[in-house]
């Protein structure tokens, strides 16, 4: 086995054994954790090792990013590719191409964009709202209190399907200071009967499964640090 290769199945390893222990805690199964394998800023080189180690659902942050290594992933027949950074509603009819699931809704506006494009190609969009649970200004995605009028914009959709929420707490070291945040995803998503959870990422996988996370977005701990651009 290639190095690459094999690096790339120690890391997985790794994470799967982090995600029995987590569900075994608290009673769930295996199969009630989607692993999404963030893949920003690698070359599509890297996402078809991924998927020979058998991994499918992939997370990508920018369309452009995405866009450029889309024609590397060919062979990729059944992989799911996920948006999981915040999307410009100028942005959707490209974003519709390229992936199956966007989980950074955070506006009517967008919804019906990309519900026009999604329609425009005979597909339906797999969505979930992106909710802003910090006071972080560097953060994107919606007050709690959007929720409903993105639920009542999203009946009227009939190319979209809006399955779950997403959050992105503030980032720390310690992964006890997100629980509080995870804790309150999860209280949303059953006040609004959503079935999916988006939360816990290569630091705190185990408290977001703890507290209900039904995908988790994996990404340094699969791939390793990410490469610095190069200079110019």
């Amino acid at each position: 086995m290639p190095p690459e290769e094999a690096e790339f199945a120690q890391r997985l390893a790794a994470v799967e054994e982090r995600i029995q222990r987590a569900v075994q805690r608290c009673g769930r199964k295996r199969e009630s954790v989607t692993l999404v394998a963030v893949s920003k800023k690698f070359p599509a080189e890297r996402l078809v090792i991924a998927y020979q180690a058998g991994l499918r659902e992939f997370g990508e942050n920018y369309v452009q990013e995405f866009a450029d290594k889309r024609a590397g992933l060919t062979s990729l027949t059944d992989a799911r590719y996920h948006l999981i950074g915040h999307l410009q509603s100028n942005k959707a009819r490209v974003a519709c191409e390229l992936f199956q699931v966007i989980q950074t809704i955070d506006s009517p506006k967008l919804l019906n964009r990309l519900n026009l494009s999604a329609g425009e190609r005979g597909v339906t969009i797999e969505a979930m709202i992106e909710v802003k649970l910090s006071g972080e200004e560097s953060k994107s995605g919606a007050d709690p209190v959007v929720i409903p009028a993105l639920l009542d914009a999203a009946a009227s959709c009939p190319h979209i399907s809006l399955t779950g929420l997403m959050t992105i707490p503030p980032w720390s070291d310690d992964p006890e200071p997100a629980r509080p945040y995870f804790r309150q995803l999860a209280a949303l998503a059953r006040q609004y009967n959503l079935p999916k959870l988006s939360m816990g990422m290569s630091g705190d996988l185990e408290t977001a499964i703890e507290e209900g996370a039904t995908i988790i977005r994996v990404g340094t701990a699969l791939f390793g640090k990410r490469p610095k651009p190069v200079s110019a």
